[in-house]
């Protein structure tokens, strides 16, 4: 037979999780100034949306290929040792930030940062706290991400396998899990037992899917959507609806003329509004019609650093989850002026940036290694 041939990457992806993984770093810090220029500011979605929706795109891209060529099992044994890759690196990254906020707050003379970060639970009853860890249910701020991430790629295999089959109905059960789910109010519960997840899984689901369906090749109807220029400006609209909405409370006197009923905020990311749903998915229709896969700047020096971030996801966010309680800190005890958090911010992403560098390096070397000598 020949040769597969590996189809080339996609630096779009790449590109744009790391463009997310840099907006939850900075979305992180509170009061954080530089957080005006994220996503978030100008609609309904963010940065979460864009990380879930590629996580399931490139995890079908991965996967879908090696479930097709050799079987279920072989498929599934290749998401299952993911998510212990990410289940490892969940338990690492809670047990340090434990140990920086602990650490902090101790010695700092300063207990509201325990309280804030829910570390306290921790501290009073740490046998507990741990073991709650291990089965995910007890979740610091900032690290929702990565959790849900993990059960969503737990329950991969059985969708890959139907959206393999039967693309259209895959996406149905996702879409009646998702309806479901908001009808009963159903959502994973969190130590302590008054707390919820804050990205239910169950909703989520869907927009993981979405991106999965995409990326099985059974989006090409979507290429006449992309082509239309009528399409493309009710996008348009759409996107301006909604930065109206999102900045009207900068122009009290023009919000008071409007009625009540367009107000649509608060806008629920926990349960996964179909107001954020939607802007998502139209902002990702225009940005695949504006930006293909060829354009030029992907390949300029410039979006080299958000490539690289992009490409090693998992430890990036893993630094940025750390990086954002050190810079809260910072700002804390040290200055909050506006200089301090231009500094923090990119202090941060220089090195998130090192970091994702430091990991191409590495991978660099070890594949020269298993190089045969000539």
């Amino acid at each position: 037979m020949p040769p597969v041939v590996k189809p080339a990457r996609d630096l779009r992806l790449d590109f744009f999780r790391g463009l997310s993984l840099w907006f939850i770093f900075i979305d992180h810090v509170p009061s954080n100034t530089i957080g005006w220029i994220t996503i978030r500011n100008f609609g309904f979605s963010d940065a979460a949306e864009i990380f879930v929706f590629i996580s399931g795109y490139t995890a079908s891209f991965v996967y879908g290929r090696v479930m097709a060529e050799r079987g279920f099992v072989v498929g599934a044994a290749r998401i299952l040792k993911r998510v212990w890759q990410l289940y490892v690196a969940f338990v690492f990254l809670s047990v340090f930030y434990i140990a920086e906020i602990a650490y902090v707050a101790s010695n700092f003379d300063n207990p509201l940062f325990a309280e804030e970060m829910i570390v306290l639970h921790f501290l009073q009853r740490p046998e507990i706290a741990l073991l709650e860890v291990l089965r995910l249910r007890f979740l610091l701020p900032n690290v929702d991400v990565l959790p849900i991430y993990i059960v969503l790629m737990l329950a991969f295999p059985l969708m890959l396998w139907l959206l393999l089959k039967s693309p259209y109905f895959a996406l149905a059960v996702s879409l009646a899990i998702y309806i479901g789910a908001k009808a009963m109010d159903l959502n994973f519960r969190l130590y302590p037992v008054d707390r919820e997840w804050f990205f239910n899984p169950l909703a989520w689901q869907l927009l993981f899917v979405i991106g999965g369906w995409c990326a099985v090749g059974r989006a090409e109807w979507l290429s006449k959507l992309l082509r239309s220029n009528a399409v493309a400006a009710l996008c348009v609209v759409y996107l301006v609806f909604a930065l109206w909405l999102a900045t009207s409370w900068l122009f009290p006197a023009v919000a008071q003329r409007l009625p009540s009923w367009i107000f649509i905020f608060p806008l629920d990311k926990t349960g996964l509004s179909p107001w954020r749903l939607s802007h998502f998915l139209v902002l990702a229709l225009l940005v695949v019609r504006l930006v293909p896969p060829e354009a030029g700047f992907l390949r300029s020096a410039w979006s080299k650093p958000l490539i690289l971030c992009g490409q090693h996801s998992l430890e990036v966010f893993c630094l940025g989850v750390f990086l954002s309680f050190t810079a809260y800190f910072v700002l804390v005890e040290v200055s909050a002026r506006v200089l301090m958090q231009i500094t923090v911010s990119l202090t941060g992403i220089l090195l998130m940036v090192a970091l994702a560098w430091l990991m191409k390096w590495y991978n660099d070397m070890d594949r020269r290694a298993r190089q045969p000598a000539t």
